[in-house]
């Protein structure tokens, strides 16, 4: 789901399974986006048909769930009353995946900077484009997208880190430049940007990217830098080395969007409690 939606059987690669349909493939994402957990009926047919529900809409979502059935053979979706349930190893979605190895890359971030670059670069590669664009116009998906792509930033940003910890500096100015152009007001890049740029000896265009970082944040939020901004700017204007970049709290490893799915009713007889399917 980090990017255009693939379904593979297990291997590697795997073979590819198609789900024809753009409400199957809105329906797959959102059980995929709790997988072992129930959905509701009533969010499913939100996020499938917002405010243009079919008058038989409980009827429309039960015909679609087996239409899906039949186009997994493989996976096992329950009907757990009053809603649905993909039986789906959470760690078979590409969302989960990532958001493990980013919590292990943060791990070892103080002990092995080295192994942490290489761990959050694991993490990253599992990016194909953005992530699930299938439902980008949707509510629940803008949602799950705006939560995906800041855990995608804040784990380039720590293995940003860790390459600064391994000395690892003349590399990342380009790269660093052309982030805080994509983000402009996202003071994190622009401080690491000023901790490559000094450690390379460009210390007076370390200072030039913190003045332009004030003036947009002054310009367009009203508001300074912040106190680690402006301490690491003080730290350049002495010319100190600044302090190493250290660890952040990893961020509890979560396979959702916040809103709850709820539920528990009867599994769907005859079916496998596990599944071998997974879900990209």
């Amino acid at each position: 789901m980090l990017g255009p939606l693939e379904v593979r059987t297990d291997g590697d690669p795997g073979e590819m399974i198609e789900v024809a349909g753009a409400r199957l493939r809105v329906l797959l994402i959102m059980l995929a986006l709790h997988p072992g957990r129930p959905v509701t009926a009533s969010q499913l047919i939100d996020g499938l048909w917002a405010d243009q529900a079919p008058a038989a809409a409980a009827n429309a979502l039960q015909a679609l769930v087996s239409r899906l059935r039949r186009a997994l053979p493989e996976a096992v979706i329950e009907s757990r009353p009053p809603g649905y349930q993909l039986k789906l190893d959470p760690r078979s979605t590409d969302i989960v995946r990532f958001e493990d190895l980013a919590a292990a890359g943060r791990a070892q971030l103080r002990d092995d900077p080295q192994a942490a670059a290489a761990t959050l670069r694991q993490a990253l590669a599992l990016w194909r484009g953005s992530a699930l664009p299938e439902v980008a116009v949707t509510d629940f998906g803008q949602a799950a997208i705006a939560r995906l792509d800041e855990r995608r930033l804040s784990t380039l940003e720590a293995r940003v880190d860790a390459d600064l910890r391994t000395g690892n500096t003349a590399s990342l100015v380009a790269e660093l430049e052309g982030l805080v152009i994509a983000h402009p007001m996202r003071e994190p890049l622009a401080a690491r940007l000023m901790r490559a740029l000094h450690a390379t000896g460009r210390r007076s265009a370390a200072l030039e990217v913190y003045e332009q970082t004030r003036k947009r944040l002054v310009d367009q939020l009203g508001v300074e830098p912040s106190a680690e901004v402006a301490a690491l700017h003080l730290q350049i204007l002495r010319d100190e080395p600044p302090l190493e970049p250290g660890p952040k709290t990893p961020p509890t490893p979560t396979c959702a969007p916040s809103s709850p799915a709820s539920s528990a009713g009867t599994p769907n007889s005859g079916r496998s409690p596990s599944s071998s399917a997974r879900t990209a």
